[in-house]
């Protein structure tokens, strides 16, 4: 999943450009993203893993770091197949 994000971000945001920067660095603080980018990653994440990122969850917590990415994409995962998991169909009233 990181090699993932990596490759979009490079791609996208860093146009091939060889900037080096860690799993950990905040995106934010070396240049790399910007508000405007945010929500093309935002798409992005949306897209590749079928999911749904919420308003409350815009955050550089989340979103600010490739690690930080990888851990939240994967939890929202995680969270998905456990109510997928664990829903019962309610039978007809009938």
């Amino acid at each position: 999943m990181n090699e993932k994000l990596r490759k979009f971000i490079v791609e996208n945001y860093l146009f091939g450009q060889n900037i080096e920067f860690s799993d950990e660095d905040s995106l934010q603080d070396k240049g790399i993203l910007d508000s405007t980018g945010v929500l093309e990653l935002v798409a992005f994440l949306e897209d590749t893993w079928s999911l749904k990122v919420e308003d409350g969850e815009l955050l550089p917590e989340n979103l600010d770091s490739i690690n930080r990415l990888a851990r939240f994409v994967e939890g929202k995962l995680r969270d998905r197949a456990g109510a997928s998991g664990s829903a019962h169909p309610v039978p007809a009233a009938g």
